[in-house]
């Protein structure tokens, strides 16, 4: 009798925990007043995207990291619309584009749809400026379609193996993430958001609001999933080496999803590319100190030469 008692009373206690971490997608209408954007069919997706600076001026196309969306890139997107036109848009799967109807969420259909994104925009060549998975998705582009890209720079980027990430082998998803499309606890995801600051002091609580709701927009949970279920690593020496492009590697010292260390991979298969350091900071440097971390990258964009870009001193 007492045996079966436990049993029961475990059993309620497991449903009372997973009723209160239930956490429902919010309304589209709802989010997209909270986060405004505009929205453009490309592909049979509706980006959601910002288009902001002189329309005439050299182009600037930002790509944010896995679980982000544009928003992470406003303080540097404000700074460079004074002299570029700077364009950023949630990826596909991410913030309020949402699910991509084909349920393709490889580097050849993200990178098909930038391509046709600037054709729409009238965009021909453009500066790449890529974080993570965003960094990937712009080396592969830029080795694959020289003509589109000016200048490129990777902020931490993805793509090389690690570990539980083998070359041409798809990841196992874990089991605990399978009940993501159903829960979202703010604990943890302010844990994770806190692991890619250097200082994670500097993690605030409105930024963890903003990452927790479009990761509750319509469809977003189930996408990541799948994403997630579709990524197979091919070994990038081939392919970087295939890097016309000027290339700035932006690094935070204190990276820890994607630690300093791997810029030793790019800048040995890279054709022309050089390292600037950021120290006291992590994955997220444009989030985390915008005013440190652009001055490196303004230079660039600018045109100085990769060897003559310093970073700003950040205390």
């Amino acid at each position: 009798m007492v045996f079966a008692w436990t049993l029961g009373v475990g059993g309620l206690g497991i449903f009372a925990l997973a009723a209160w971490l239930y956490a429902p997608d919010k309304p589209r209408a709802a989010l997209e007043r909270a986060y405004p954007g505009d929205y453009r069919t490309v592909d049979g997706v509706r980006l959601r995207l910002r288009d902001t600076g002189p329309r005439d001026a050299p182009a600037v196309i930002l790509l944010h990291g896995f679980g982000a969306s544009l928003d992470t890139w406003e303080p540097w997107a404000e700074a460079l619309s004074a002299h570029y036109r700077v364009i950023r848009f949630d990826l596909p799967g991410f913030g309020l584009t949402g699910p991509d109807p084909t349920g393709d969420y490889t580097d050849a259909r993200e990178m098909q749809i930038l391509k046709d994104l600037m054709d729409q925009l009238g965009i021909a060549r453009a500066d790449l400026i890529g974080n993570s998975l965003g960094g990937r998705i712009a080396w592969r582009f830029a080795a694959l379609n020289p003509e589109r890209v000016t200048r490129l720079v990777l902020i931490s980027p993805d793509g090389f193996a690690s570990p539980g990430f083998e070359y041409d082998k798809a990841p196992k998803t874990p089991f605990i993430m399978r009940a993501l499309p159903y829960v979202a606890p703010r604990g943890m995801l302010k844990a994770n958001l806190a692991a890619a600051y250097g200082r994670p002091q500097g993690l605030s609580e409105a930024t963890v609001t903003r990452y927790r709701d479009l990761m509750l927009a319509p469809g977003v949970r189930r996408a990541i999933l799948a994403r997630m279920g579709q990524v197979i690593l091919r070994d990038p020496a081939p392919i970087l080496a295939r890097v016309r492009a000027p290339t700035l590697l932006l690094w935070g010292e204190k990276d820890g999803m994607i630690p300093i260390g791997n810029a030793a991979d790019y800048l040995r298969d890279l054709p022309n590319a050089t390292l600037v350091r950021l120290p006291n900071l992590g994955h997220l440097p444009f989030e985390e100190d915008p005013v440190h971390s652009l001055p490196p990258v303004e230079q660039f964009l600018a045109g100085a030469t990769p060897s003559e870009v310093t970073a700003a001193k950040v205390e």
